[in-house]
């Protein structure tokens, strides 16, 4: 990849290819002359007809294909042009297939029955030849791609492409065979060449290795050294005995080989002390609801049946909401991870760093509503991460196409090249400037480098500068130019057009250009818009990670992938690697799909009115669903196995074989055993042998075994179906531990990354189905994690010491409603589709307490409309006069302070041995009614109206208020629909308790008593409704207070209910007769 490459723009199927310079360089030229003379799959001329004329293929797009590779296109191909899908006509000369009798309007009796015979030498190739032909296919070739014929692959065969320690190439006796060919038809997936010699490579597992050649150069030395440091190893031990004998000092190498063989992480299991207790006051707490159902359902309440009915109703599902969030939380575990045991293993000294590449996705969308300096301080976070810096490539994605995202990107390439030594010279934390900066510490308490101070000062200066050049970036963009925008050199921007406009690839730090002002190498930063066009569904943000997804894979292929949120940056510079303590962990690591780091947040007022942390989600339900088989996908700070994304299938557990008596004769035990394990294997599922395919295959060989080019071609037509026509990123997916191809040259990358995120690629295939981030709801996580569990993968919770990521969350109390109502949105639409954890995936490898997890999370918004309901009661209970349950006996109020004696225990017990305060706790409690009431109701109606009728209706949040101060958003009213039921369940609720109190003075002491239930009842949902009504009313140090507006409202309502009086009957009052008394 060239850094100072340009931006690259253009269309697949417009066949539109251009690069726009930057700035001191030449102006827009096209990559490669798009000529009709140039054959568009094998790159030779296109030649002439019998009569002299330019031969065209298509008739209906005259895409430019010459004569041989359109005769093998319908003698062994798809048939259909590769530009405008049209079927191939059969034309003047050429012998007829299969599909051609419907054309009666050829008369060529010469070549009637003239059928070609099927030439080898077009049906066998090398991957890499292959891969060059494919990868114009549909575009312009390249003038400086080399031609790649007849080489032999350098893969070690055992090793599936990695050096083994200190063993070159040529000493291995086991090679690959020599494949290649020199047609120009060519497929992803190669085989072997009948006509060309084969080298030996097969190996009989009876014989032994010396046979093969293997072991007798390299091997047996490899051996003999290994054996002397085991066997210094143990001698150094028993001499020791139990003394410390690894600070001696003498031998350092054994003590690291030793250390190097530990595991990378372990479980840590919640203290028996601590759980025991839990897990008893649950199933103290179930048994106890069981019977206090029993009278709920047994005793109904005569004088108000419809009460006892609602709230009966509405108490069951309260207690299945329950059941689906306690019993995840069984089996919650912590982790430990040890950084210096990866380090000791992958990264040795004096030899290359065998750490795994990480491609790190950034996404955004609009830059007016996510400050492009935000997005700045991420990627500069990302680019200054401790961790080999070519490994790691960092892709941001903006999906608006703004010229203001790429400016602002640009400007921040250049002020890495300053930050990024800074961070790594003086090892801070964080590494995003802007909150480097704000932090309130004395930076001089560890007696640092006197340097320090002085380059720390030079730094935030250079910030200060760039922050003001981002700022004036914004201002200009505020007022768009009636022709668009316009480039330095002069050229229009490609994506003045938001709803239509090309795809964009800009380098701007790359394997060269890419260097510090210390002269060290940066990592990669690349910009990627994807093509838009009208009369495509674009599928907002999971599509646009989907294209990060390829685009990645064409250019770097990472095995794992971070992807970030605009405003979540590292925080933890270890964080990477922390998340491959687990995904390069030999033990466990290959059956991971991702390790989820949880959302901490900045700028959060220190009560967090409205439980923005998410502290008992991520702290107690996290940790119970990794005890199971993972936790659940969030969104962001994430880090994902690649090949989990592709669809395929955990690896299985190898079982151990069966054991059999020795006293039976070896036939009989075969005879009795092999029958049910061939039964067992017959009745196998076959989309999992679908699936998996050439999962574990050497990607070279990995059709290895077939038997006919037929079945070569079904498969690729397979891994196209599923994956897209693209063979370069088709053979990127089966290359389990990434890397890219060494012979493709930049340019061609870059024409192939342009054509993988073209708007029409993922036409009839499985991405955004089986692939990627899964379609279908605006919470693409919950989904994509769901359909990886099902697959059989497990993921991970990583709680570092040091939080990985931080961002930022709306704290404003419309905003956070907004965030919650398209969190519930998504859950609706997952429960309404196919994918509903309560019917999808069984047979899979979903286990059934994860499942509970996932239906917990898609049905809890539908409890909205019992909790409106039972919220609701409590205000009718007391202007009614009626009650929702009848006169309780002794045993009736036994069960009741029994059940809510357990619903207290378990919260506290539950806060024990989580570590979770009881703020956090009570503020999670208020805003589950504070949501539920609102937005989670709003979303189960916007979601019925979206799936079953069609209609998409939107929210709109108004500022009313304002200003500078410290959490001004905070006190800023903002109007919105979503505010409507929480006032007015205040409102009632508050009139209910004046009618209440009213009545119960004017009916004397008796009515005291049935009135406590109620008021309770009615107190219950103002005090959880109580940050809510802060919230509209209230400031932290100013007039009108909450209290001041309680109190005058309660005394309106009073004095209006003592003069109205409507639930005193006339009958009622008091008889007035003549007393004979004349008072005048």
């Amino acid at each position: 990849m060239e850094a100072s490459a340009g931006l690259v723009a253009g269309s697949h199927n417009r066949n539109e290819l251009v690069v726009i310079r930057r700035e001191g360089e030449s102006g827009p030229k096209p990559l490669q002359p798009i000529s009709g003379q140039i054959c568009q799959i094998c790159g030779d001329d296109v030649g002439l007809t019998a009569d002299g004329e330019l031969f065209v293929a298509c008739n209906e797009c005259a895409f430019p294909i010459c004569r041989t590779c359109y005769e093998y296109e319908r003698r062994e191909g798809s048939q259909v042009c590769p530009q405008c899908k049209t079927r191939f006509k059969r034309l003047k000369g050429c012998a007829r297939v299969a599909g051609d009798e419907e054309e009666d309007d050829i008369d060529d009796l010469e070549n009637e029955f003239s059928f070609a015979g099927r030439d080898k030498q077009d049906m066998q190739y090398l991957a890499e030849a292959m891969l060059q032909g494919h990868m114009s296919y549909g575009r312009a070739g390249d003038a400086d791609m080399p031609q790649v014929a007849h080489t032999i692959p350098q893969v070690p065969l055992l090793t599936n492409g990695e050096m083994v320690d200190d063993i070159p190439p040529e000493q291995h006796a086991l090679v690959p065979s020599f494949m290649g060919g020199g047609g120009k038809r060519i497929h992803p997936l190669p085989f072997a060449d009948p006509s060309l010699p084969v080298q030996p490579r097969s190996m009989d597992p009876s014989k032994d290795l010396a046979a093969y050649g293997y072991g007798s150069v390299a091997w047996k030395e490899r051996m003999e050294n290994w054996k002397q440091k085991q066997e210094k190893l143990q001698v150094m031990k028993n001499e020791n005995g139990s003394k410390d004998w690894d600070n001696d000092g003498d031998g350092p190498d054994l003590p690291l080989m030793d250390e190097a063989r530990q595991p990378l992480s372990r479980k840590l299991p919640i203290p028996s002390s601590r759980i025991n207790p839990y897990r008893m006051i649950i199933i103290i707490r179930l048994v106890i609801l069981g019977f206090f159902f029993h009278y709920r359902i047994t005793h109904p309440a005569p004088d108000a049946y419809a009460l006892w009915l609602i709230s009966v109703i509405c108490e069951i599902w309260f207690a299945i909401s329950w059941i689906l969030d306690q019993f995840p939380k069984w089996l919650p575990i912590d982790r430990e991870t040890y950084l210096d045991r990866l380090s000791l293993r992958y990264e040795k000294e004096g030899q290359p760093s065998q750490l795994s590449a990480v491609d790190i996705f950034v996404s955004t969308v609009d830059p007016l509503k996510e400050p492009p300096l935000v997005t700045a301080n991420t990627v500069l976070s990302i680019l200054a991460v401790d961790y080999p810096v070519e490994k790691v490539s960092c892709y941001v994605s903006d999906d608006g196409a703004a010229m203001l995202t790429f400016e602002a990107l640009s400007e921040t390439s250049e002020f890495a090249r300053k930050w990024v030594p800074f961070c790594k010279k003086f090892n801070i934390e964080p590494r995003a400037p802007e909150f480097y900066f704000a932090q309130k510490i004395d930076y001089l308490k560890d007696k640092v480098l006197p340097s320090f101070v002085k380059e720390r000062r030079a730094m935030k200066r250079e910030y200060e500068e760039f922050k003001v050049r981002i700022n004036a970036l914004v201002a200009k963009a505020q007022k768009v130019p009636e022709e668009g925008w316009t480039m330095q050199d002069g050229t229009p921007w490609p994506g003045n057009n938001v709803r239509d406009h090309p795809g964009m690839i800009q380098v701007f730090l790359g394997q060269s250009g890419g260097h510090d002002t210390e002269g060290n190498e940066l990592p990669r930063l690349v910009y990627v818009s994807r093509e838009k066009r009208p009369g495509f569904t674009h599928h907002k943000k999971a599509g646009a990670m989907n294209a990060l997804v390829r685009v990645s894979a064409v250019l770097t292929n990472a095995p794992y992938l971070l992807n970030l949120d605009c405003d979540h940056y590292i925080n933890n510079s270890k964080a990477l690697r922390e998340a491959m303590c687990f995904m390069m962990d030999p033990l466990m690591g290959n059956k991971v799909c991702y390790v989820q780091f949880p959302q901490r947040f900045d700028g959060i007022d220190r009560h967090d009115r409205y439980a923005n942390r998410n502290v008992v989600f991520f702290d107690i339900n996290m940790k119970g669903l990794d005890g199971i088989q993972g936790p659940i996908y969030v969104g962001t700070g994430c880090v994902f196995r690649r090949q989990a994304l592709y669809g395929y299938d955990a690896p299985k557990t190898k079982k151990p074989p069966t054991r059999t008596c020795n006293c039976w004769p070896k036939w009989c035990c075969c005879g009795c055993c092999c029958s049910g394990r061939r039964k067992k294997k017959t009745t196998k599922p076959k989309s999992e042998k679908k699936k998996r395919g050439s999962r574990n295959l050497p990607p070279a060989y990995a059709l290895e075994g077939i038997e006919s080019a037929k079945s070569a071609v079904i498969s690729e037509e397979k891994l196209e179906k599923k994956f897209g026509q693209s063979p370069v990123f088709v053979t990127s997916t089966l290359l389990e531990n990434g890397g890219t191809l060494k012979s493709a040259s930049p340019a061609s990358l870059l024409k192939e990354a342009i054509h993988v995120i073209s708007c029409g690629y993922e036409d009839k295939t499985d991405w955004g189905k089986e692939v990627g981030w899964i379609y279908g709801s605006v919470t693409e996580d919950i989904l994509t994690g769901f359909k990886m569990h099902c697959h059989g993968w497990r993921s991970i919770y990583c709680i570092p010491p040091r939080p990985a990521f931080k961002g930022s969350a709306p704290i404003n109390l419309s905003d956070r409603l907004h965030q919650v109502l398209r969190w519930a949105l998504g859950s609706v639409e997952i429960f309404l589709s196919r994918h509903c954890p309560i019917w999808y995936g069984y047979g899979g490898g979903l286990k059934w307490l994860e499942r509970w997890s996932y239906i917990g999370a898609t049905v809890y918004p539908l409890t909205s409309i019992p909790l409106l309901a039972y919220c609701t009661l409590p205000a009718v209970c007391l202007l009614t006069g009626k009650f929702i349950t009848p006169e309780l006996s002794n045993i009736a109020s036994l069960w009741f302070i029994s059940l809510f004696i357990c619903i207290f225990a378990t919260s506290i017990l539950e806060m024990r041995w989580s570590g979770v305060g009881l703020d956090d706790w009570w503020r999670n409690e208020q805003f589950w009614v504070i949501g539920g009431v609102s937005a989670h109701l709003f979303a189960v109606f916007q979601g019925l109206l979206k799936v079953l009728a069609g209609i998409d209706t939107n929210f709109t949040v108004t500022s009313k208020a304002g200003d500078d101060e410290d959490f001004s958003e905070l006190y800023a009213f903002k109007w919105t629909t979503l505010l409507i039921p929480p006032t007015t369940l205040l409102i009632i609720n508050l009139i209910g308790v004046v009618a209440g109190i009213s009545n119960a003075i004017n009916n004397g002491y008796e009515s005291w008593g049935p009135l406590f239930g109620k008021l309770f009842f009615s107190f219950w949902v103002i005090v959880h409704l109580y940050p809510f009504l802060k919230g509209l009313l209230g400031r932290q140090n100013r007039t009108p207070h909450i209290i001041v507006w309680s109190i005058l409202l309660a005394s309106i309502f009073s004095l209006l209910w003592v003069r109205i009086d409507p639930f005193l009957a006339k009958s009622d009052g008091p008889v007035l007769e003549e007393c004979g008394l004349d008072c005048n």
